[in-house]
Protein backbone atom coordinates (compact mmCIF):
# COMPACT_ATOMS: atom_id res chain seq x y z
CA UNK A 1 0.00 0.00 0.00
CA UNK A 2 1.18 3.33 -1.04
CA UNK A 3 0.95 4.65 2.64
CA UNK A 4 2.80 2.06 4.36
CA UNK A 5 6.01 3.41 1.97
CA UNK A 6 5.70 6.69 4.63
CA UNK A 7 5.28 4.59 7.90
CA UNK A 8 7.73 2.27 7.49
CA UNK A 9 9.95 5.13 7.04
CA UNK A 10 9.46 7.82 9.91
CA UNK A 11 12.55 10.05 8.74
CA UNK A 12 11.81 9.74 5.17
CA UNK A 13 8.16 10.91 5.87
CA UNK A 14 9.63 13.96 8.36
CA UNK A 15 12.21 14.92 5.48
CA UNK A 16 9.23 15.59 2.95
CA UNK A 17 7.61 17.41 5.12
CA UNK A 18 10.22 19.92 6.77
CA UNK A 19 10.97 19.80 2.21
CA UNK A 20 7.13 21.17 1.65
CA UNK A 21 7.44 23.56 4.62
CA UNK A 22 10.83 24.91 3.44
CA UNK A 23 9.74 25.32 0.05
CA UNK A 24 6.74 27.19 0.98
CA UNK A 25 8.73 29.82 3.58
CA UNK A 26 10.91 30.47 0.24
CA UNK A 27 7.70 30.89 -1.80
CA UNK A 28 6.09 33.42 0.09
CA UNK A 29 8.39 36.28 0.54
CA UNK A 30 8.16 36.11 -3.57
CA UNK A 31 4.70 36.45 -3.92
CA UNK A 32 2.77 40.25 -5.16
CA UNK A 33 0.92 41.16 -2.02
CA UNK A 34 -2.24 43.44 -2.61
CA UNK A 35 -6.10 44.11 -0.76
CA UNK A 36 -7.62 41.97 -3.43
CA UNK A 37 -6.79 40.05 -6.46
CA UNK A 38 -6.82 41.69 -10.08
CA UNK A 39 -10.36 40.69 -11.09
CA UNK A 40 -10.93 43.77 -13.47
CA UNK A 41 -10.17 42.69 -17.37
CA UNK A 42 -6.71 44.71 -18.82
CA UNK A 43 -7.35 47.73 -20.10
CA UNK A 44 -5.14 49.70 -23.20
CA UNK A 45 -6.05 53.46 -23.15
CA UNK A 46 -5.02 55.17 -26.63
CA UNK A 47 -4.54 59.25 -26.43
CA UNK A 48 -3.73 61.96 -28.88
CA UNK A 49 -4.05 65.42 -29.51
CA UNK A 50 -5.10 67.91 -32.39
CA UNK A 51 -4.34 70.96 -31.26
CA UNK A 52 -7.06 73.98 -32.12
CA UNK A 53 -9.33 71.17 -32.95
CA UNK A 54 -12.60 71.14 -31.85
CA UNK A 55 -14.85 67.90 -30.38
CA UNK A 56 -16.53 67.24 -33.93
CA UNK A 57 -13.16 67.61 -35.56
CA UNK A 58 -11.66 65.22 -33.25
CA UNK A 59 -14.08 63.17 -33.29
CA UNK A 60 -14.09 62.62 -37.52
CA UNK A 61 -10.35 62.80 -38.02
CA UNK A 62 -9.00 61.17 -35.15
CA UNK A 63 -11.11 58.87 -33.05
CA UNK A 64 -12.95 57.14 -35.71
CA UNK A 65 -10.34 56.20 -37.55
CA UNK A 66 -8.57 55.18 -34.67
CA UNK A 67 -11.81 53.00 -33.37
CA UNK A 68 -12.27 51.40 -37.45
CA UNK A 69 -8.34 50.17 -36.95
CA UNK A 70 -8.49 48.99 -33.56
CA UNK A 71 -11.87 47.46 -33.41
CA UNK A 72 -11.41 43.77 -33.45
CA UNK A 73 -8.67 43.44 -31.76
CA UNK A 74 -7.56 39.89 -30.10
CA UNK A 75 -9.12 39.35 -27.20
CA UNK A 76 -10.83 42.97 -27.20
CA UNK A 77 -14.52 43.14 -25.17
CA UNK A 78 -15.41 46.72 -25.95
CA UNK A 79 -14.19 49.88 -26.28
CA UNK A 80 -15.25 53.52 -25.21
CA UNK A 81 -14.30 56.89 -26.85
CA UNK A 82 -14.18 60.53 -25.63
CA UNK A 83 -13.42 63.42 -28.02
CA UNK A 84 -13.29 67.10 -26.21
CA UNK A 85 -13.37 70.52 -27.66
CA UNK A 86 -9.74 71.03 -26.71
CA UNK A 87 -8.58 68.63 -28.85
CA UNK A 88 -8.01 65.35 -26.94
CA UNK A 89 -8.95 62.24 -28.06
CA UNK A 90 -8.84 59.11 -25.73
CA UNK A 91 -10.42 55.29 -26.66
CA UNK A 92 -10.08 52.97 -23.70
CA UNK A 93 -9.99 49.13 -24.82
CA UNK A 94 -11.40 47.03 -22.39
CA UNK A 95 -9.77 43.38 -22.82
CA UNK A 96 -11.09 39.74 -21.69
CA UNK A 97 -9.78 39.57 -18.02
CA UNK A 98 -7.50 35.96 -19.24
CA UNK A 99 -5.53 38.59 -21.72
CA UNK A 100 -1.84 39.86 -20.82
CA UNK A 101 -2.12 43.31 -20.74
CA UNK A 102 1.54 43.67 -22.42
CA UNK A 103 0.41 41.54 -25.00
CA UNK A 104 -2.60 43.44 -25.41
CA UNK A 105 -0.60 46.74 -25.68
CA UNK A 106 1.16 45.62 -28.76
CA UNK A 107 -1.74 44.45 -30.40
CA UNK A 108 -3.19 48.13 -29.94
CA UNK A 109 -0.15 49.64 -31.12
CA UNK A 110 0.13 47.24 -34.45
CA UNK A 111 -3.85 48.10 -34.99
CA UNK A 112 -2.57 52.00 -34.39
CA UNK A 113 0.32 52.21 -36.71
CA UNK A 114 -2.30 50.82 -39.51
CA UNK A 115 -4.20 53.59 -39.35
CA UNK A 116 -1.59 56.37 -38.95
CA UNK A 117 -1.52 57.46 -42.62
CA UNK A 118 -5.14 58.46 -41.90
CA UNK A 119 -4.34 61.14 -39.30
CA UNK A 120 -3.67 64.77 -39.67
CA UNK A 121 -0.17 65.66 -39.45
CA UNK A 122 -0.81 67.51 -36.57
CA UNK A 123 -2.12 64.65 -34.62
CA UNK A 124 1.30 62.49 -35.68
CA UNK A 125 3.77 65.48 -35.24
CA UNK A 126 2.77 65.23 -31.51
CA UNK A 127 2.23 61.39 -31.38
CA UNK A 128 -0.01 59.07 -30.37
CA UNK A 129 0.47 57.37 -26.26
CA UNK A 130 -0.68 54.19 -25.81
CA UNK A 131 -0.55 53.06 -21.76
CA UNK A 132 -1.65 50.41 -20.08
CA UNK A 133 -4.13 50.54 -17.48
CA UNK A 134 -2.04 49.04 -14.16
CA UNK A 135 -5.23 49.83 -11.51
CA UNK A 136 -5.47 51.91 -8.80
CA UNK A 137 -2.80 54.37 -6.86
CA UNK A 138 -0.52 53.20 -4.06
CA UNK A 139 -0.32 56.41 -2.99
CA UNK A 140 -0.62 60.29 -3.75
CA UNK A 141 0.97 62.85 -2.36
CA UNK A 142 0.54 67.15 -2.57
CA UNK A 143 3.78 68.81 -3.55
CA UNK A 144 3.01 73.02 -2.51
CA UNK A 145 4.48 75.69 -0.84
CA UNK A 146 3.32 78.60 0.67
CA UNK A 147 3.83 81.20 -1.44
CA UNK A 148 7.08 80.92 -2.56
CA UNK A 149 6.39 79.18 -5.79
CA UNK A 150 3.36 79.03 -8.56
CA UNK A 151 2.15 75.94 -9.91
CA UNK A 152 3.76 76.28 -13.17
CA UNK A 153 7.15 75.96 -11.28
CA UNK A 154 5.96 72.86 -9.14
CA UNK A 155 5.21 71.08 -12.08
CA UNK A 156 8.13 71.59 -14.06
CA UNK A 157 9.82 70.73 -10.52
CA UNK A 158 8.31 67.24 -10.15
CA UNK A 159 8.97 66.86 -14.20
CA UNK A 160 12.86 67.03 -14.00
CA UNK A 161 13.72 66.12 -10.61
CA UNK A 162 10.89 63.94 -8.99
CA UNK A 163 9.21 62.47 -11.59
CA UNK A 164 11.49 59.96 -13.48
CA UNK A 165 13.09 59.10 -10.06
CA UNK A 166 10.20 57.48 -8.62
CA UNK A 167 9.55 55.39 -11.69
CA UNK A 168 12.85 54.10 -11.38
CA UNK A 169 11.95 52.64 -8.14
CA UNK A 170 11.72 48.92 -8.17
CA UNK A 171 7.98 47.68 -8.38
CA UNK A 172 6.68 51.52 -9.70
CA UNK A 173 5.05 51.01 -12.82
CA UNK A 174 4.33 54.88 -12.99
CA UNK A 175 4.37 58.43 -11.82
CA UNK A 176 1.46 61.06 -12.92
CA UNK A 177 1.66 64.58 -12.06
CA UNK A 178 -1.75 66.20 -11.41
CA UNK A 179 -2.85 69.32 -12.55
CA UNK A 180 0.57 69.47 -14.57
CA UNK A 181 1.73 72.65 -16.14
CA UNK A 182 4.56 71.49 -18.61
CA UNK A 183 6.52 75.25 -19.76
CA UNK A 184 5.43 76.63 -23.72
CA UNK A 185 5.72 79.21 -25.38
CA UNK A 186 2.80 80.89 -25.84
CA UNK A 187 2.31 83.53 -28.70
CA UNK A 188 -0.71 86.03 -28.43
CA UNK A 189 -1.83 87.66 -32.25
CA UNK A 190 -4.12 90.60 -32.27
CA UNK A 191 -6.56 89.66 -35.21
CA UNK A 192 -6.95 93.45 -36.31
CA UNK A 193 -3.29 94.35 -36.30
CA UNK A 194 -2.91 90.88 -38.81
CA UNK A 195 -5.77 92.08 -40.84
CA UNK A 196 -4.05 94.87 -41.54
CA UNK A 197 -1.31 93.91 -42.63
CA UNK A 198 -2.51 91.39 -44.80
CA UNK A 199 -1.89 88.30 -42.38
CA UNK A 200 -3.65 85.31 -40.63
CA UNK A 201 -2.80 82.66 -38.40
CA UNK A 202 -1.71 80.20 -40.71
CA UNK A 203 0.89 82.55 -42.05
CA UNK A 204 2.10 83.07 -38.41
CA UNK A 205 2.52 79.17 -37.95
CA UNK A 206 4.02 78.92 -41.37
CA UNK A 207 6.42 81.05 -40.56
CA UNK A 208 7.06 79.91 -37.12
CA UNK A 209 7.96 76.38 -38.51
CA UNK A 210 10.55 77.66 -41.14
CA UNK A 211 12.52 79.76 -38.71
CA UNK A 212 11.92 77.62 -35.09
CA UNK A 213 13.94 74.56 -36.72
CA UNK A 214 17.21 72.48 -35.59
CA UNK A 215 19.65 73.34 -38.04
CA UNK A 216 22.47 70.58 -38.79
CA UNK A 217 25.10 73.44 -40.79
CA UNK A 218 27.69 70.79 -41.30
CA UNK A 219 32.02 71.18 -40.66
CA UNK A 220 34.70 73.41 -42.38
CA UNK A 221 37.59 71.83 -43.25
CA UNK A 222 36.02 68.31 -43.70
CA UNK A 223 37.79 65.94 -45.87
CA UNK A 224 38.19 65.96 -49.06
CA UNK A 225 39.84 69.94 -48.56
CA UNK A 226 42.21 72.18 -50.14
CA UNK A 227 45.08 71.04 -49.95
CA UNK A 228 47.23 73.01 -46.52
CA UNK A 229 43.92 72.84 -45.18
CA UNK A 230 45.15 72.26 -41.31
CA UNK A 231 41.63 72.15 -39.04
CA UNK A 232 38.20 70.58 -39.42
CA UNK A 233 35.59 72.23 -37.41
CA UNK A 234 32.33 72.49 -36.65
CA UNK A 235 29.43 74.85 -37.48
CA UNK A 236 27.09 75.96 -34.18
CA UNK A 237 23.80 77.56 -35.78
CA UNK A 238 21.71 79.28 -34.26
CA UNK A 239 18.53 76.39 -33.44
CA UNK A 240 15.25 76.06 -31.96
CA UNK A 241 14.34 79.32 -30.38
CA UNK A 242 13.94 79.57 -26.18
CA UNK A 243 13.84 83.19 -25.15
CA UNK A 244 10.24 85.29 -25.53
CA UNK A 245 12.09 88.01 -27.48
CA UNK A 246 13.55 85.46 -30.12
CA UNK A 247 9.99 84.60 -30.90
CA UNK A 248 9.17 88.17 -30.81
CA UNK A 249 11.82 88.73 -33.78
CA UNK A 250 10.20 85.87 -36.54
CA UNK A 251 9.66 87.26 -39.59
CA UNK A 252 6.60 87.31 -40.84
CA UNK A 253 6.40 89.20 -44.32
CA UNK A 254 9.16 91.07 -46.44
CA UNK A 255 7.56 94.20 -47.49
CA UNK A 256 8.01 95.53 -51.46
CA UNK A 257 10.11 98.31 -49.90
CA UNK A 258 12.58 95.79 -48.07
CA UNK A 259 10.37 96.42 -44.61
CA UNK A 260 9.76 93.34 -42.00
CA UNK A 261 6.81 92.73 -40.16
CA UNK A 262 7.98 90.76 -36.94
CA UNK A 263 5.48 89.10 -34.65
CA UNK A 264 6.16 91.62 -31.78
CA UNK A 265 4.75 93.86 -34.84
CA UNK A 266 1.27 91.59 -34.72
CA UNK A 267 1.60 90.25 -31.42
CA UNK A 268 3.80 88.83 -28.47
CA UNK A 269 5.78 86.23 -27.29
CA UNK A 270 5.20 84.87 -23.21
CA UNK A 271 6.92 81.88 -21.60
CA UNK A 272 3.94 79.97 -19.64
CA UNK A 273 1.87 77.05 -19.84
CA UNK A 274 1.05 74.50 -22.17
CA UNK A 275 -2.44 73.81 -20.24
CA UNK A 276 -4.47 75.79 -17.72
CA UNK A 277 -7.32 73.63 -17.90
CA UNK A 278 -6.61 72.41 -14.16
CA UNK A 279 -6.14 73.47 -11.03
CA UNK A 280 -4.96 71.87 -8.11
CA UNK A 281 -4.89 72.90 -4.51
CA UNK A 282 -3.54 71.25 -1.51
CA UNK A 283 -4.01 72.44 2.00
CA UNK A 284 -4.97 75.93 0.94
CA UNK A 285 -2.21 76.36 -1.32
CA UNK A 286 -1.32 75.88 -5.43
CA UNK A 287 0.02 72.45 -5.61
CA UNK A 288 0.76 70.01 -8.12
CA UNK A 289 -0.48 66.19 -7.36
CA UNK A 290 1.88 63.04 -7.53
CA UNK A 291 0.61 59.91 -7.90
CA UNK A 292 2.56 56.41 -7.60
CA UNK A 293 1.27 53.24 -9.63
CA UNK A 294 2.86 49.54 -9.06
CA UNK A 295 3.45 47.28 -11.63
CA UNK A 296 1.42 44.34 -12.35
CA UNK A 297 2.57 41.26 -9.63
CA UNK A 298 4.65 44.27 -7.42
CA UNK A 299 4.17 44.01 -3.73
CA UNK A 300 2.32 46.94 -3.03
CA UNK A 301 3.46 47.14 0.69
CA UNK A 302 6.66 47.04 -0.36
CA UNK A 303 6.50 49.92 -3.63
CA UNK A 304 4.79 52.00 -1.12
CA UNK A 305 7.60 51.58 1.39
CA UNK A 306 10.63 52.24 -1.59
CA UNK A 307 8.72 55.09 -2.75
CA UNK A 308 7.90 56.69 -0.04
CA UNK A 309 11.81 56.60 1.06
CA UNK A 310 13.04 57.66 -2.51
CA UNK A 311 10.12 61.04 -2.02
CA UNK A 312 11.75 61.67 1.74
CA UNK A 313 15.16 61.67 -0.25
CA UNK A 314 14.23 64.03 -3.10
CA UNK A 315 12.76 66.15 -0.35
CA UNK A 316 15.83 66.87 1.10
CA UNK A 317 17.15 68.58 -1.72
CA UNK A 318 13.56 70.74 -2.55
CA UNK A 319 14.24 74.54 -2.64
CA UNK A 320 13.15 76.09 0.42
CA UNK A 321 9.71 76.17 0.93
CA UNK A 322 8.61 73.40 -1.26
CA UNK A 323 6.82 71.09 0.80
CA UNK A 324 5.52 67.56 -0.45
CA UNK A 325 3.00 65.66 1.76
CA UNK A 326 1.18 62.59 1.84
CA UNK A 327 -2.21 62.76 0.94
CA UNK A 328 -4.08 59.05 0.80
CA UNK A 329 -2.60 55.76 1.00
CA UNK A 330 -4.15 52.52 -0.21
CA UNK A 331 -1.42 50.38 1.09
CA UNK A 332 -2.86 51.37 4.84
CA UNK A 333 -6.11 49.29 4.58
CA UNK A 334 -4.18 46.66 2.68
CA UNK A 335 -1.67 45.99 5.52
CA UNK A 336 -4.46 46.43 8.33
CA UNK A 337 -6.66 43.49 6.44
CA UNK A 338 -3.76 41.24 6.22
CA UNK A 339 -3.30 41.85 9.57
CA UNK A 340 -6.38 41.09 10.51
CA UNK A 341 -6.99 38.27 8.47
CA UNK A 342 -3.69 36.70 10.30
CA UNK A 343 -4.61 37.31 13.57
CA UNK A 344 -7.74 35.53 12.66
CA UNK A 345 -5.98 32.53 11.00
CA UNK A 346 -3.64 32.35 14.37
CA UNK A 347 -6.99 32.29 16.64
CA UNK A 348 -8.07 29.32 13.98
CA UNK A 349 -5.08 27.23 14.88
CA UNK A 350 -4.96 27.67 18.31
CA UNK A 351 -9.43 26.72 18.67
CA UNK A 352 -8.69 24.01 16.34
CA UNK A 353 -5.61 22.45 18.31
CA UNK A 354 -8.15 22.83 21.42
CA UNK A 355 -11.32 21.04 19.93
CA UNK A 356 -8.64 18.28 19.22
CA UNK A 357 -7.61 17.83 22.35
CA UNK A 358 -11.18 18.18 24.01
CA UNK A 359 -11.70 15.58 21.89
CA UNK A 360 -8.82 12.62 21.92
CA UNK A 361 -7.91 13.79 25.72
CA UNK A 362 -3.96 13.32 24.88
CA UNK A 363 -1.55 15.45 24.58
CA UNK A 364 0.65 13.20 22.07
CA UNK A 365 -2.45 12.24 19.92
CA UNK A 366 -3.28 16.15 19.74
CA UNK A 367 0.72 17.01 18.61
CA UNK A 368 0.43 14.95 15.62
CA UNK A 369 -2.38 16.59 13.75
CA UNK A 370 -1.69 19.81 15.05
CA UNK A 371 2.05 19.95 13.04
CA UNK A 372 0.40 18.81 9.85
CA UNK A 373 -1.22 22.61 10.36
CA UNK A 374 1.84 24.18 9.04
CA UNK A 375 3.04 21.95 6.72
CA UNK A 376 -0.35 22.35 5.10
CA UNK A 377 -0.82 25.74 5.09
CA UNK A 378 2.79 26.85 4.12
CA UNK A 379 3.07 24.32 1.98
CA UNK A 380 -0.31 25.72 0.39
CA UNK A 381 1.93 28.92 -0.74
CA UNK A 382 4.36 27.00 -3.35
CA UNK A 383 0.62 26.10 -5.64
CA UNK A 384 -0.14 30.06 -4.69
CA UNK A 385 2.96 30.77 -6.26
CA UNK A 386 2.48 28.50 -9.28
CA UNK A 387 -0.83 29.08 -9.97
CA UNK A 388 -0.26 32.96 -10.53
CA UNK A 389 -2.55 34.43 -7.74
CA UNK A 390 -1.36 37.19 -4.89
CA UNK A 391 -1.48 37.28 -1.24
CA UNK A 392 -4.34 38.79 -1.01
CA UNK A 393 -7.44 39.27 1.72
CA UNK A 394 -9.38 36.49 -0.38
CA UNK A 395 -6.36 33.76 -0.36
CA UNK A 396 -5.77 34.33 3.46
CA UNK A 397 -9.04 33.99 4.36
CA UNK A 398 -9.24 30.57 2.42
CA UNK A 399 -7.15 29.39 4.02
CA UNK A 400 -8.49 30.71 7.66
CA UNK A 401 -11.48 28.09 6.15
CA UNK A 402 -9.10 25.59 5.29
CA UNK A 403 -7.12 25.45 9.07
CA UNK A 404 -10.12 23.02 10.23
CA UNK A 405 -10.05 21.07 6.86
CA UNK A 406 -6.69 20.58 6.87
CA UNK A 407 -7.21 18.21 10.27
CA UNK A 408 -9.83 16.39 9.73
CA UNK A 409 -8.29 13.45 8.01
CA UNK A 410 -5.45 13.70 10.66
CA UNK A 411 -7.93 13.22 13.42
CA UNK A 412 -10.18 10.30 11.90
CA UNK A 413 -6.47 8.44 11.22
CA UNK A 414 -5.71 9.14 14.68
CA UNK A 415 -8.80 8.03 16.43
CA UNK A 416 -8.94 4.85 14.33
CA UNK A 417 -4.67 4.08 15.28
CA UNK A 418 -5.50 4.90 19.13
CA UNK A 419 -8.77 2.04 18.54
CA UNK A 420 -6.08 -0.43 17.10
CA UNK A 421 -3.81 0.25 19.66
CA UNK A 422 -6.05 -0.35 22.45
CA UNK A 423 -7.73 -3.42 21.13
CA UNK A 424 -4.47 -5.17 21.42
CA UNK A 425 -2.09 -4.07 18.27
CA UNK A 426 0.67 -2.64 20.36
CA UNK A 427 3.34 -2.06 17.64
CA UNK A 428 2.54 1.35 16.56
CA UNK A 429 4.17 0.79 12.95
CA UNK A 430 1.27 -2.06 12.59
CA UNK A 431 -1.85 -0.45 14.20
CA UNK A 432 -1.45 2.64 11.90
CA UNK A 433 -0.61 0.27 8.50
CA UNK A 434 -4.01 -1.29 10.00
CA UNK A 435 -6.09 1.99 10.42
CA UNK A 436 -4.66 3.26 6.63
CA UNK A 437 -6.27 0.39 5.56
CA UNK A 438 -9.66 0.86 6.73
CA UNK A 439 -9.95 4.70 6.26
CA UNK A 440 -7.80 5.23 3.05
CA UNK A 441 -10.66 5.38 0.94
CA UNK A 442 -12.38 7.42 2.87
CA UNK A 443 -9.55 10.10 3.09
CA UNK A 444 -9.15 10.07 -0.58
CA UNK A 445 -13.09 10.33 -1.39
CA UNK A 446 -13.35 13.01 1.33
CA UNK A 447 -10.57 15.13 -0.57
CA UNK A 448 -11.87 14.29 -3.74
CA UNK A 449 -15.48 16.27 -2.45
CA UNK A 450 -13.71 18.71 -1.09
CA UNK A 451 -11.73 19.11 -4.34
CA UNK A 452 -15.15 19.01 -6.14
CA UNK A 453 -16.11 22.13 -4.34
CA UNK A 454 -13.95 24.96 -4.84
CA UNK A 455 -11.78 23.92 -7.67
CA UNK A 456 -14.57 25.11 -10.03
CA UNK A 457 -14.72 28.37 -8.33
CA UNK A 458 -11.32 29.35 -8.97
CA UNK A 459 -12.13 28.34 -12.62
CA UNK A 460 -14.57 31.19 -12.83
CA UNK A 461 -12.67 34.21 -15.51
CA UNK A 462 -13.32 36.68 -12.97
CA UNK A 463 -15.96 39.60 -11.98
CA UNK A 464 -15.90 42.60 -14.43
CA UNK A 465 -19.34 43.81 -13.79
CA UNK A 466 -20.09 44.48 -17.59
CA UNK A 467 -21.02 41.91 -19.74
CA UNK A 468 -20.87 43.62 -23.20
CA UNK A 469 -19.46 42.18 -26.39
CA UNK A 470 -18.66 44.34 -29.36
CA UNK A 471 -20.00 47.09 -28.05
CA UNK A 472 -18.93 50.68 -29.15
CA UNK A 473 -19.17 53.69 -26.74
CA UNK A 474 -18.65 57.21 -27.99
CA UNK A 475 -18.88 60.55 -25.85
CA UNK A 476 -18.20 63.70 -27.63
CA UNK A 477 -17.33 66.72 -25.03
CA UNK A 478 -18.91 69.67 -26.76
CA UNK A 479 -18.57 71.86 -23.92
Amino acid sequence: MFVDFFIRRPVFATVCALFIILAGAICIPTLPITELPDLAPPQVIVSSGYIGANAQTVESAVTIPLEQAINGVQGMKYMSSTSGNDGTSQITVIFDVTRNVDLAAVDVQNRVNQALGRLPNEVKNTGIIITKQIGGFVFGAGVYSEGQYDSLFLSNYMDVYVKDALKRVKGVGDAIIFGERKYAMRLWLDPAKLAERGLTATNVLSALQEQNVQVAAGQIGQPPSQEGQSYQISVRAVGRLSEASEFDKIILKTGTDGTLVRLKDVGHAELGAENYGTLLRFNGHDAVGLAVTQLPGANALDVDRAAKEELLRLSKNFPPGLKAAVAFDTTTVIGESIRDVLITLLQAIALVIIVIYIFLQDWRSTFIPAITIPVSLVGTFVFVKLLGFSINTLTLFGITLATGLVVDDAIVVIENVERHIVEGITEPHNAASVAMKEVAGAVVATSLVLVAVFVPVALFPGTTGIRADDCLFRVDLGV
